[in-house]
């Protein structure tokens, strides 16, 4: 292997290989497993037994999710309790592992959540904003104690629910960890989302599920606001937190002026609408419709993607204690280059949006709803050209090799994604709407995976020849991509706040899924015409009664299960190709890739299967 991806950070981990969990069932119902220990005799042995644990266990890398449960059951089966108790006993358990870095966070970047639900639900005066509840302090609940308390000591306080805004929060900079109450299945969102990335946090569950008028261990959450003063640090836990703010500042303020250079504009504009184009120069309304799309929204995964596999090659450093200085050292060069990856993404959203005719993105009005077909089309194009230029400008600091390669490697993924859209088009407008499983996969292989791939080998590229590690990287971007595929199209019949807020619009767009694949191969002749019909331009039906037909027919079927079944083959496959990349910080990086690209929040499958149980961090040196 080359110099250029060896291990090149500190031997804080002690040089042990990252834990690859195998076979996880990600689709499995969990509801049993997050019961709350009934008397708070049992709550306090357990939790000092997660404390022993805890302090045993090698704190240099985040603990997966599987490597949490895996303790958790083992502490439960010790203690001789059931395992309906393994997810609070993760609460405590992570709770614990971070329980020092906490510590050494400064209260004022701290943030303090609070549910909803501790509210007194009848008469409460609280007004609601953005932010979450505002609270009036009346004295009927805890709720104002507890913020109280907290502000006091310089907290940043919010009273909401849910991990996307905690860690929208995380990501924007204002605070480093996160102390907070919450019901067992916010925390376990917040467990894929946020203690996966390395973020420090601490937790006290509340006592039920029920969202009304709920209760927690009060003198727990004093205890934890009150005693956590900020100490010296002992040891941190590596953290993509720096990267993933990186990622985000990309696209943001001066930062992002800086890098995309706009030659039409005095300043970027931000929530571009027809009436602030007109009063620019025609020819900077394309710059500024482009660049405002950009910023607009999105998690801007792939920047990160890109960014973090650069990172992992060159030693990880980035994910250290000293990450935020080792990213603000990056060069501009490298920078725009993760921007342009950016810049196709979003290209191929808005000509995607046209193909489709979708009406929303990113909670707004799609670009051709809202400017109109030529405009959209003429934007995504000058993304594209904008992406390539980020790239070709650079060749004097990347060197001109390096600069061709990654321009290839994004060409082929271009075209790639191309050919996958043109092959989901073809079948839309064919009359014949029959599809196999396979031919629905191969699509998703060819619109999904390069996405992914292109981030991931450009990351890779900017740090060093990547000939013997992108055949394995290929592997796993295809997995990962049919699976986030797969699991995209179940998201679709539950709605999706941040991007389609149509459920079922796959089905009403004619768009090619896995989904109708697996319901014509399962479903007998007779049901298979039924839902070929639904599809029929001649469909009497309305829109509502068209889907719940489709609906009732893909359940008739069982198609969720089985593209459940889907996504477990394929993250199994992605696993298989990380353990054949001999770099250990980019194995930890796929790994939480696989983990949080991957997360389901509504599974459907019935199957409850053991972990296979990863190996345990512990200090040998340390005893119980």
């Amino acid at each position: 292997m080359s110099t250029a991806f060896k291990d090149q950070g500190d031997s804080s981990s002690g040089g042990a290989s990252v834990p690859v969990p195998t076979g996880r069932k990600s689709g499995r119902k969990t509801s049993h497993l997050k019961l709350v220990p009934p008397t708070r005799q049992l709550r306090d042995e357990l939790r000092i037994h997660c404390e022993e644990v805890a302090r045993r266990l090698d704190k240099s890398c985040p603990l997966t999710k599987d490597q949490m449960e895996s303790v958790a059951r083992e502490l439960l089966t010790r203690a001789g309790q059931s395992e309906s108790y393994v997810g609070w006993t993760m609460v405590m358990l992570a709770s614990a592992f971070y329980r020092d870095q906490v510590a050494a966070t400064h209260p004022s970047r701290r943030l303090f959540l609070l549910p909803h639900c501790l509210k007194h639900a009848e008469g409460c005066p609280a007004d609601y904003d953005e932010f979450g509840m505002n609270c009036k302090q009346c004295g009927a609940c805890s709720i104002a104690d507890f913020r109280t308390q907290a502000e006091e000591m310089g907290y940043k306080v919010l009273v909401a629910e849910g991990s996307p805004v905690v860690l929208k929060i995380i990501v924007s900079g204002y605070v480093d960890a996160i102390v907070g109450v919450a019901c067992l299945n916010v925390l376990e969102k917040a467990i894929d989302k946020i203690l996966l990335a390395g973020i420090p946090c601490m937790a006290v569950p509340l006592l039920s599920s029920d969202c009304r008028n709920t209760s927690v261990d009060e003198d727990w959450v004093s205890t934890m606001v009150l005693t956590q003063q900020h100490e010296p640090l002992i040891q941190q836990t590596r953290s993509y937190v720096h990267l993933l703010r990186a990622a985000n500042d990309l696209f943001v303020g001066e930062t992002y002026r800086r890098l995309v250079a706009p030659t039409r504009l005095p300043e970027i504009l931000q929530d571009v609408t027809p009436e602030k184009l007109k009063p620019l120069d025609p020819i900077a309304a394309t710059e500024a419709l482009a660049l405002d799309f950009v910023s607009r929204g999105g998690k801007y995964s792939r920047p990160f993607i890109t960014l973090a596999t650069y990172d992992a090659l060159c030693g990880g450093q980035a994910t250290s204690t000293h990450g935020a200085e080792v990213v603000a050292a990056y060069s501009d060069s490298i920078l725009r280059t993760a921007v342009s990856i950016e810049m196709f993404h979003k290209a191929s959203l808005v000509h995607d949006d046209i193909e489709d005719d979708d009406r929303f993105r990113y909670g707004h009005e799609t670009m051709h709803r809202q400017f109109g077909l030529p405009c959209a089309i003429n934007v995504g194009d000058y993304l594209i050209g904008l992406g390539y230029r980020m790239v070709s400008r650079e060749i004097r600091e990347l060197g001109a090799e390096c600069a061709a390669d990654i321009l290839n490697l994004l060409a082929n993924a271009h075209t790639r994604l191309s050919e996958g859209q043109g092959a989901e088009l073809c079948w839309r407008d064919a009359n014949d709407k029959r599809l196999t499983p396979l031919d629905a996969l191969k699509v998703y292989a060819l619109k999904t995976a390069p996405a992914f791939e292109a981030a991931l080998l450009t990351g890779a590229r900017l740090a060093g020849p990547i000939d013997e590690i992108q055949n394995s990287i290929r592997s796993f971007a295809r997995n990962l991509g049919v699976a986030f595929q797969i699991l995209n199209d179940l998201s679709d019949w539950e709605g999706d706040q941040h991007n389609k807020l149509t459920s079922g619009g796959d089905t009403l767009g004619g768009r090619p899924t896995v989904l109708w694949a697996l319901a014509l191969a399962s479903l007998p002749t007779q049901q298979q015409n039924e839902l070929l019909g639904l599809v029929n331009p001649e469909c009497e039906f309305s829109d509502t009664q068209r889907i719940q037909q489709v609906e009732k027919l893909y359940r008739q079927a069982g198609v969720f299960d089985q593209a459940h079944r889907l996504i477990e083959k394929h993250e199994q496959r992605a696993r298989e190709a990380i353990l054949e990349i001999d770099c250990e910080p980019l194995q930890r990086l796929l790994t939480y890739l696989v983990d949080t690209v991957l997360m389901r929040s509504n599974p459907t499958s019935s199957d409850v299967v053991p972990l296979t149980a990863p190996a345990l961090p512990i200090v040998a040196q340390t005893q119980s």
